[in-house]
């Protein structure tokens, strides 16, 4: 395994659990708010932390950690992956897997292994606007879309996410992901954090009117719209 980070200890990335965070390196996507960009663009200028040792930390933690997140870059790109994932499971965490969903059937494979416990899928725009939103002049939106049918006929506990850009959204894009997601039941809306480390600066926050906005426009199709980094 490629890995480029380690969070020792967070309460924010896995819902109601102490957890550990992995960063992978490199992505199929270069949407241009990615707060990771050297991971994105060139993982291999960043420090690698070998497979061992952290599986070592992880031993180590089991009476204070119980889950451990997956994240990037995009972990499914990673040959190894599953392996990984058995490796951590042997040690009895609870896994997360954070995911652009581009590769379907990764997702699948680790789904049907149980290999994980919870996806965190990006959902970067409505179909007009995702090639734009992910930096691409073009993608192929069906493994997007093969990703979505998946989590949500699937038995594993799952969150959508759209990271709002107010360069890259509008009142259109939110309807397209409401159609893409009906009857969902819970999806956030996570607003963009500028920083030092982002693929192109210049990009802006919503104001937090314009967040409750979209999410009012939503809440007809997904019941439940949570609103993530307003204050």
């Amino acid at each position: 395994m490629q890995i480029y980070g380690l969070n020792k200890t967070t309460l924010l990335d896995y819902p109601d659990r102490i957890a550990a965070t992995i960063f992978t390196g490199s992505c199929s996507f270069r949407c241009p708010f990615c707060h990771n960009g050297d991971l994105v663009i060139c993982p291999e200028t960043q420090p690698l932390i070998p497979e061992e040792e952290v599986l070592a930390f992880l031993k180590k933690r089991q009476k204070i950690l119980s889950g451990v997140c997956i994240t990037g870059g995009e972990p499914t790109l990673q040959p190894d992956l599953e392996d990984f994932l058995q490796k951590i499971r042997e040690l009895d965490y609870s896994i997360k897997l954070d995911t652009n969903g581009y590769q379907p059937e990764t997702v699948r494979r680790l789904i049907q292994k149980k290999l994980i416990d919870y996806i965190a899928m990006d959902i970067k725009s409505g179909p007009d606007g995702y090639a734009r939103a992910a930096g691409l002049p073009a993608l192929d939106f069906s493994r997007v879309e093969a990703s979505i049918q998946l989590l949500m006929s699937s038995d594993i506990p799952f969150e959508f996410r759209t990271t709002v850009v107010k360069e890259l959204h509008s009142d259109h894009d939110f309807l397209q992901i409401g159609e893409l997601i009906q009857g969902n039941e819970a999806y956030f809306l996570q607003s963009y954090q500028d920083s030092r480390e982002v693929l192109h600066p210049g990009f802006h926050a919503c104001p937090k009117e314009e967040m409750v906005h979209f999410a009012q426009l939503l809440t007809p199709l997904v019941p439940n719209v949570q609103l993530r980094g307003i204050d």
